[in-house]
């Protein structure tokens, strides 16, 4: 199983958010940070706030910042929204054109069945906040500096 491109920088955006402690990150510096596109980031920034995982504020000041606290973002939180399939086999699609003999049987079926559970468990165990503590320099390895901490919070505009 290969995650995607999306899920992968959806996790990086969550951390970046994660280390400036609540104040508003900018796409572009995002970008700038892991060194991807900003149209790339805000294609992942729509699910993210959608689904309640970052509020985003317009405007000239405005940024991005976590929608819940960091130890309540689980891995499996961002994956379940940045995932399109999980399907391990020809047989976990649902296009119901299988032509195995053996669909509402079969034992691979069955274990592929458990091993995404347990995939799935594990990264319920993990949190956003648990990937950054885990990197004492995360803020100089992003280029967040002390500025990012003088700026005020803004309102939160709803969430479209």
């Amino acid at each position: 199983m290969r995650l995607t491109k999306q899920t992968n920088y959806a996790v990086r955006m969550l951390m970046y958010c994660a280390a400036n402690d609540g104040n508003l990150s900018r796409i572009p510096e995002i970008a700038k940070a892991y060194g991807v596109s900003e149209l790339f980031l805000f294609k992942i920034l729509q699910p993210l706030n959608k689904a309640g995982l970052v509020e985003t504020v317009r405007g000239r000041n405005g940024g991005v910042r976590l929608g819940k606290p960091a130890d309540k973002i689980s891995l499996f939180d961002v994956v379940r929204v940045t995932e399109d399939s999980f399907a391990m086999a020809e047989c976990f699609e649902d296009d119901g054109e299988i032509d195995c003999p053996l669909v509402d049987s079969c034992g691979l079926n069955s274990a592929l069945r458990k091993a995404l559970n347990a995939f799935f468990d594990v990264l319920t165990q993990y949190s956003i906040d648990d990937l950054v503590k885990a990197r004492p320099q995360i803020n100089f390895l992003l280029g967040i500096d002390g500025e990012h901490h003088h700026r005020k919070p803004q309102a939160v505009a709803p969430a479209a």
